[in-house]
C-alpha cells in the first residue's frame, strides 16, 4: 500500500531527520563542512538534500570520513582514494588496489628522498665554499654568493 502524498511527506522528513545534518557529521568527524562538501564535490561522499535544501547524510558517512582520513594520513590522494572507494561500492574488496597505490607511494618517497639527498650534499658545498670566501659584490648583486649559482 502506496502512502498518500500528504502521508509521504512527513514519512520523507521522518527519515531525513535520522541522517545527519552536515553540521553533526563535521563535529563526529572532526572534518571541516568546506571539506565534507569538497569531498561530495569529488564523489567520495554523497547525501540527500531535504525539502529545505540542507544535506543530509546516512550515518555510514561518519565510517567513511573515517577512512578518507586514515587513507590521507597515509600519503593517498583524494583522487586515489575516490579509486578506491570506487572498487568498494562495485560490490569488491579494494585491498589489491591499495596494496599497489601504497607500492606507488613507496617509489615516490625513495625518489624524493634520493633528489633530497642530493640537494642537501649541494647545500653542504655551497656552505662550505662561501664559508672561506670573502664577497665581492658587484654593483648590482642582491648577495654575491647567491649570485655565483648557476641555474
Amino acid at each position: 500500500m502506496n502512502a498518500s502524498p500528504s502521508e509521504a511527506k512527513p514519512l520523507q522528513e521522518k527519515l531525513i531527520q535520522e541522517k545527519l545534518k552536515i553540521g553533526t557529521l563535521a563535529k563526529q568527524t572532526d572534518v571541516a563542512v568546506g571539506a565534507l562538501r569538497y569531498y561530495e564535490e569529488l564523489g567520495l561522499l554523497s547525501s540527500e538534500r531535504g525539502t529545505n535544501g540542507y544535506r543530509y547524510y546516512p550515518h555510514s558517512a561518519i565510517k567513511q570520513v573515517h577512512f578518507i582520513k586514515k587513507a590521507q594520513a597515509l600519503g593517498f590522494s583524494l583522487e586515489d582514494i575516490g579509486q578506491v572507494l570506487t572498487v568498494h561500492q562495485k560490490g569488491d574488496v579494494p585491498c589489491q588496489l591499495v596494496q599497489s597505490l601504497l607500492q606507488d607511494k613507496i617509489e615516490q618517497l625513495e625518489r624524493q628522498i634520493q633528489e633530497m639527498q642530493t640537494f642537501k650534499r649541494d647545500l653542504i658545498t655551497y656552505r662550505d665554499r662561501w664559508s672561506s670566501t670573502e664577497p665581492r659584490p658587484a654593483p648590482d648583486d642582491i648577495c654575491p654568493l647567491i649570485e655565483t649559482i648557476s641555474l
